[in-house]
């Protein structure tokens, strides 16, 4: 009974947090919001094909370097610093890369790209939390597990999420370059700041080891997170930006009235909007209408910036004709 009340919590504290940082997420996407059936695929890889990869690579490699060394601490450094980041890295961010191949259309920008990155790492690590708490509460209760969920979600939550962001930040330049070198460099060098944050990350805990360890990693964790918080911040004012630019064409077409362009310019005015649409049951069509305008913001730049690429113009004709629909509803 004691092992089934032990995994309901390891349960319930390693997905529903994740689930809750994962919908952050999401809502820091303010403009054009990736489609939930393809961050729940990214989470559920994540949570199931990278966890078990991951596993089995690693024991794999920890008995080789056992039965080369005959050291136990060489393989625990070994496979803290060196096999856990590769690995880890490296199956999240297939998810990331597999979006980017066969769904290339929802790839967009920058901010795509973290968001893909970051959900996939969420899903890793509520599986790798569940693992973590179960046995903490095996091994010593109730106040071991508070202990570790403290650890591993207050202290160090974003941990896996800011590792593979540099992942899908690679993919994304890649996306939106025209030069073959940097198509090929970007994604390498994301992989490799991944695996060295990750590595630096374990590496601190391992070495420095009890309270000094868990502070000096707690900080430069919190450092990295702000910055990349940062990062964010700015990438969503360049969306804004964009917004702003792309769409002022819409206008002059009158597809768009200029009140509906100054919403959907404006994180309050978006958020005004689909709150009072929620109170006149137009919350699906405004909803749609301010996911229209970022997609087609985006496909506007990308016509500027990379040409037609598989038919950009087409795209963009094609989210005019729904805007055209939808914005005569929403005045």
């Amino acid at each position: 009974m004691s092992g089934i009340i032990g995994f309901a919590l390891a349960i319930l504290f390693g997905f529903l947090p994740m689930f809750i940082l994962a919908a952050v997420i999401y809502w820091l996407d303010r403009y054009e919001k990736e489609p939930k059936l393809l961050l729940g695929g990214v989470f559920s890889w994540g949570a199931i094909v990278a966890v078990i990869g991951a596993l089995v690579l690693q024991v794999f490699l920890g008995q080789s370097i056992l039965l080369l060394t005959g050291s136990a601490v060489i393989e625990e450094i070994a496979g803290s610093s060196l096999f856990a980041p590769v690995t880890e890295e490296i199956l999240k961010g297939l998810a990331v890369l597999l979006v980017f191949v066969f769904v290339h259309a929802e790839f967009d920008s920058i901010l795509d790209g973290i968001v893909y990155a970051s959900v996939a790492a969420l899903g890793f690590a509520a599986t790798e939390d569940v693992l973590y708490y179960y046995g903490a509460y095996m091994e010593g209760g109730l106040g071991s597990l508070v202990m570790l969920v403290f650890l591993r979600l207050v202290i160090f939550g974003w941990q896996h999420a800011f590792f593979t962001s540099f992942i899908g930040i690679g993919l994304a330049v890649a996306r939106l370059t025209r030069r073959p070198s940097a198509k090929i460099a970007a994604p390498l060098i994301g992989l490799s700041l991944s695996i060295f944050a990750h590595s630096l990350h374990n590496s601190l805990l391992t070495f420095l080891s009890g309270l000094v360890g868990v502070s000096v990693a707690a900080v430069v964790a919190w450092s990295g997170w702000l910055v990349m918080f940062a990062f964010i911040l700015y990438l969503i004012y360049r969306e804004k930006i964009w917004l702003s630019e792309y769409l002022r064409e819409e206008v002059q077409l009158k597809i768009i009235t200029f009140r509906q362009y100054e919403a959907a310019c404006s994180f309050f005015g978006q958020t005004g909007a689909r709150f009072s649409a929620l109170q006149s049951g137009r919350y699906y069509a405004t909803s749609r209408f301010f996911q229209l305008c970022g997609e087609l913001s985006h496909k506007k730049r990308q016509l500027a910036t990379l040409g037609e690429e598989t038919g950009n113009s087409r795209v963009i004709e094609a989210l005019r004709c729904e805007l055209s629909r939808i914005s005569p509803d929403l005045t």
